[in-house]
């Protein structure tokens, strides 16, 4: 009796660690999924540092719970897989839907619950929206661009001054040349 316990006890903490300072968790419905679509989901999703597993609800609320987190209690109900990310809030979310529209060609199967972000408590269509966001990378290199172009406009203004400069000179040495 012990030894199962002492289980359960490791489960939870494991569980726990894995949620431990997460950017962004989901939960996602996964019945009717196959063996072989969790390995790819898996890959693709290890690819972009998202961590994806699968447990018991009442350990995964156990060590939310534990956590502080209470907002996705109500969500622990059926078969939950659970994906988390440290580094970025909208990859979970991105690469799932992303992965349930191609992947499994928008069948029904994998489908979301609920997703915490920060604090706030996402439902399905607000993780779908957020889905369609660019990942924090492409959303910097928007950004830097910004900032970048009033300056790669100023070049080109002033490369065009220089370059009507250089062709008026040349015009006027080409009529000096037929004048002589």
């Amino acid at each position: 009796m012990a030894n199962i316990k002492e289980y359960k006890l490791k489960t939870v903490e494991n569980i726990k660690g894995r949620l431990d300072n997460a950017r962004a968790i989901v939960l996602v419905d996964y019945k009717g999924i196959t063996v072989e679509e969790v390995n790819k989901l898996r890959n693709v999703l290890r690819d972009e540092n998202v961590e994806y597993f699968i447990s018991k609800n009442t350990w995964i609320k156990i060590a939310l719970n534990q956590l502080g987190i209470t907002g996705l209690d109500s969500y622990l109900v059926g078969p939950t897989a659970v994906a988390v990310s440290k580094n970025d809030e909208v990859a979970p979310a991105r690469i799932l839907s992303k992965f349930i529209e191609t992947e499994l060609e928008k069948k029904e199967i994998l489908t979301f619950k609920a997703g915490l972000i920060g604090s706030d408590v996402f439902q399905p269509a607000e993780l779908k929206q957020l889905a369609s966001l660019p990942s924090r990378d492409e959303l910097i290199a928007r950004v830097l661009s910004g900032f970048n172009a009033p300056i790669s406009g100023f070049v080109g203004v002033l490369s065009g001054v220089i370059r009507k400069f250089a062709l008026a000179v040349d015009a006027i040495a080409k009529q000096k040349a037929k004048e002589n």
